[in-house]
């Protein structure tokens, strides 16, 4: 029992970057499990934590060990579960992760219901406008946008959105509509970097898509700043309909080149667990696949 209160230990601490972080979630103290990092790293002969004023992260063989040790404590828990007659009550820490701005707008307030509905279950929520790894990460559930590469993992699919083109009404006053992609050329364009990775936009044109490469007058590195841009009147941007969805509804933004843009872009839960994930995370995919479903209209912003 030992060996799992040390893997127990090591994980917090590797997940947390802390050991006080570690002994809060673990409901311990951070001298206890220095203790027990330190009564496993000695029985095993190696390092597994680097330690810094700021930060603790693994080594190298730490990494490994956190990966078997993700399993192992995982496997526990689903039997532990199992013969306790528990496994349909969601109960521990849940990890999620999301895009920045769909994870703010509709992955948090899902998070928020599942958590007042389950009490016995915490969790963490890791908004990243980048693809993170669940088994590097130690996450349980993420919700990504767009096709999805071949992998291991399970997906489930909650929605779609697409992508449009927008401007503000004051703007295109002053510098007119474009009737077609190539007339973007001539207006201003506030591209967000952090989104893709170059200057080109894609349209579909006589049943074809076809990229459209653009001379940004403004680069900005989020999303939420090519938005913000394009409200004050500035100029065009391109943006996610979920996005813009409420300024498009309050006339704040206008949609330009509507159906001539890119085919709508699936929205997936994954997970890496199939039948055998834990109740918390069955629950949640279930609780947020019902709640997400019911935004298609508002994902779409049409």
């Amino acid at each position: 029992m030992d060996r799992f209160r040390e893997l127990a230990a090591f994980v917090a601490v590797a997940e947390e970057g802390a050991f006080n972080a570690a002994a809060r979630r673990l409901g311990s103290s951070p001298p206890a499990v220095t203790r027990l990092i330190t009564g496993l790293e000695a029985r095993l002969g190696v390092r597994l934590l680097t330690r810094t004023t700021r930060k603790v992260t693994p080594t190298e063989a730490g990494q490994r060990l956190r990966e078997d040790a993700q399993r192992i404590l995982a496997d526990l828990e689903e039997a532990e579960s199992t013969v306790a007659g528990s496994q349909a009550t969601p109960s521990g820490h849940l990890r999620v992760t999301a895009p920045v701005l769909f994870g703010q707008r509709f992955v948090a307030p899902v998070l928020r219901a599942f958590l007042d509905a389950y009490p016995a279950v915490t969790a963490r929520a890791l908004f990243l406008d980048r693809n993170v790894s669940l088994l590097d990460e130690g996450l349980d559930v993420a919700l990504r946008i767009g096709d999805l590469p071949d992998s291991s993992l399970i997906a489930r699919r909650v929605g779609a959105v697409r992508r449009v083109v927008v401007a503000a009404p004051a703007y295109l006053n002053r510098h007119g509509i474009p009737a077609a992609p190539a007339a973007l050329r001539d207006h201003r364009v506030i591209f967000p970097a952090s989104v893709d990775d170059a200057p080109v936009w894609t349209f579909v044109q006589d049943s074809r898509q076809q990229g459209l490469r653009l001379d940004p007058a403004l680069t900005v590195n989020t999303m939420q700043a090519a938005i913000d841009t394009a409200l004050e009147g500035w100029g065009v941007t391109r943006a996610l309909s979920y996005q813009v969805a409420d300024a498009l509804a309050a006339g704040q933004l206008v949609e330009l080149l509507a159906g001539q843009d890119e085919a709508e872009m699936p929205i997936h839960l994954l997970h890496a667990e199939g039948r055998r994930a834990a109740a918390k995370i069955r629950s949640f995919i279930d609780f947020a696949a019902a709640r997400l479903h019911g935004e298609g209209d508002r994902l779409l912003a049409r």
